[in-house]
């Protein structure tokens, strides 16, 4: 629980500050820590059971747990997977940019982007929040 518990604070934290960069119009910041928030929350769901990898990929490791949930959130944590593994590249987009383009993070991001990974970044704890309530779990 220790683990979950410090997941789920880290990802609140990296959802927090990429809503503070989004209203700065930081596109790159924006997008760098709502990825890490959604990779995050679907860690909080893992260490209820197992400490996660150190994977930026953790929807596979998700997936693999999906029996040991109540089948009324395998939708949920579904989704959350796919979430995950959608923005998982983002990570080191976000930090390099794509060098074989010769583009930097800062020259490939737009506004609608970041609004796009920040609304994902909601719905992720959103998930989280939902499969945890259904658990009988606090973590706040």
């Amino acid at each position: 629980m220790e683990e979950a518990y410090y997941r789920y604070r880290l990802a609140i934290q990296h959802f927090n500050r990429a809503r503070r960069l989004y209203e700065l119009n930081d596109w790159v910041g924006t997008v760098q820590f709502a990825q890490m928030a959604i990779e995050n929350f679907a860690k909080t769901l893992i260490a209820l059971f197992e400490i996660p990898t150190w994977s930026h990929y953790p929807s596979n490791q998700l997936i693999r747990l999906l029996n040991r949930f109540p089948d009324k959130v395998t939708k949920h944590i579904r989704e959350l997977a796919e979430m995950t593994r959608d923005v998982a590249p983002e990570h080191g987009r976000s930090t390099y940019g794509e060098p074989s383009r010769g583009l930097t993070p800062n020259e490939i991001y737009t506004k609608s982007e970041a609004k796009e990974i920040l609304e994902k970044a909601e719905k992720a704890k959103d998930i989280v929040e939902k499969v945890l309530n259904t658990l009988n779990i606090k973590l706040h």
